[in-house]
């Protein structure tokens, strides 16, 4: 069954996904049983550990919070450093320091991205454990922010911020593969921060007050030559193509037409592999995502742009993530 069928079912009122049912049940009892062996083994790094991960599969704007997150925290006197999976590379060897050119069959498209846009040590490795020692071996870094890995509990961790798509929600509320579910909405009562990432009402399954999240355009920018515009200088007129491998492509055509432009957008899968025809700009700009773009390198052309976003959120959430930092810091230190 083709996974697009499966997600469009349930972010509506399809009921057939029920008919999976037992698989539901099961997929939840192999789950419990994997986390409690997590548990067993997991290690306490001496430095503060964030985790921001997700509930449900699929995208829903992890990594540009990373980004803020490292970028706020850079300016507060700390050092971080992050640490992923690696979803979609592989390598013959673990863990991997990711640079801007690392390449993405290795690691992972995001990754790639985060090395570049960050300039902060990123480690990849499917093993997080593994991964936060050998950052902390390596480097001077005094924190550690894990892009995704809230399910990896042998890593342990001091803060955990869901990040939730405010357009889907949870969808129907239900575990794989009858629902998006990676875990039951209960599990949301143990996390620090539930981030809601664009417009949408939070649901009755919160028991807390989410904060809201936004991703603001930041600049065009040319990969080829490197050149970035202002928002307002945009460098084509009306019309553009537009491609996007990520979770919820039509929230970046929603932003491009939210800018004027007219956009005749395709679909990926997220972290799809591009080939040269599937990028190909044929005389017309073709206006991509950050994280794609930096798995279609090799074939960009002047034609190409990419739309870089910020991860907006309230400065008063972030000084109180910093705070937190400080306090367990400080409970480590002394430990």
């Amino acid at each position: 069954m083709p996974l697009k069928v499966l997600q469009d079912a349930w972010y509506s009122r399809a009921r057939w996904p029920l008919l999976l049912w037992p698989l539901e049940k099961l997929y939840l009892a192999l789950a419990a049983r994997d986390q409690k062996k997590k548990l067993q083994k997991q290690w306490q790094a001496p430095v503060p550990v964030i985790v921001v991960g997700n509930i449900t599969v699929g995208g829903t704007g992890k990594s540009p919070l990373v980004a803020a997150l490292v970028d706020y925290l850079k300016q507060k006197g700390w050092k971080p450093g992050v640490i992923s999976r690696g979803y979609g590379g592989k390598s013959d060897h673990y863990p991997v320091l990711v640079t801007p050119e690392t390449d993405t069959g290795v690691v992972g498209d995001e990754p790639v991205m985060l090395a570049g846009q960050t300039g902060v040590p990123v480690v990849v490795d499917p093993d997080r454990s593994r991964a936060a020692r050998y950052l902390l071996s390596e480097t001077s870094c005094d924190l550690i922010i894990s892009d995704d890995g809230l399910q990896h509990l042998s890593l342990g961790r001091d803060l955990e911020l869901v990040v939730i798509d405010g357009q889907r929600q949870l969808g129907n509320q239900h575990c794989l593969p009858v629902g998006p579910m990676r875990e039951p909405a209960s599990r949301l009562k143990t996390v620090d921060y539930i981030v809601v990432n664009g417009n949408g009402s939070p649901g009755k399954y919160f028991d807390k007050t989410p904060v809201q999240m936004s991703l603001k355009p930041l600049q065009w920018r040319q990969p080829v030559s490197g050149e970035c515009l202002e928002i307002g200088q945009r460098p084509f007129h009306h019309s553009v193509r537009a491609i996007a491998g990520i979770g919820n492509p039509q929230r970046f055509f929603n932003t491009l037409e939210q800018l004027g432009l007219t956009v005749s957008g395709q679909s990926f899968p997220d972290h799809y592999y591009f080939s040269r025809d599937d990028v190909a700009a044929n005389g017309s700009p073709v206006v991509m995502t950050a994280k794609d773009a930096v798995k279609c390198a090799a074939w960009l052309t002047e034609e190409h742009w990419v739309l870089d976003v910020s991860a907006a959120v309230d400065p008063v959430i972030m000084q109180d993530i910093h705070q937190k930092l400080l306090t367990i810091q400080k409970e480590k230190t002394n430990g």
